[in-house]
């Protein structure tokens, strides 16, 4: 597997809407569907050369390509990631998930933002930490799972 198939997949969904075919990109990317994602290199690889990432819960802006691989060289444990869905059309996609930081989960809102030509030029991060809900609100609410 590599960036040239994300890629395909990622511009096939800009071009027909196809949240399937952006889903199997997301999968791919982070190797959710074959256990292995894809190298800092090759994220590289999918990323616009002026690509920007935001977290604005910690108030940071990475920019640029070659240090959002360094960022990815340098971080101690990735977290494992449950996909939970991807909606979207054109060039503009969310994606929601769980991402386990050895125990510690957090739930993580992306909002990806491509070129034509499938590369990410931008991508907005949220994270936040489940809470236990209010007992007020349990005749109306169940919950969900990743």
């Amino acid at each position: 597997m590599n960036d040239t198939t994300v890629r395909s997949l990622f511009q096939q969904a800009i071009a027909t809407d196809d949240a399937a075919a952006m889903r199997d990109g997301v999968e791919r990317l982070f190797g959710l569907s074959q256990g292995t994602g894809l190298s800092a290199e090759a994220e590289y690889q999918l990323r616009h050369p002026d690509y920007v990432m935001e977290m604005p819960q910690t108030n940071e802006r990475i920019t640029g390509r070659d240090a959002m691989r360094a960022m990815q060289e340098a971080f101690p444990t990735p977290p494992t990631i449950t996909l939970r869905r991807v909606v979207g059309a054109g060039r503009v996609w969310v994606v929601e998930g769980l991402n386990d930081y050895n125990g510690e989960k957090w739930h993580v809102a992306v909002i990806l933002e491509l070129d034509d030509e499938g590369l990410i030029v931008r991508d907005t991060r949220y994270y936040v930490q489940g809470t236990e809900p209010p007992a007020w609100r349990s005749s109306w609410s169940q919950p969900i799972s990743p």
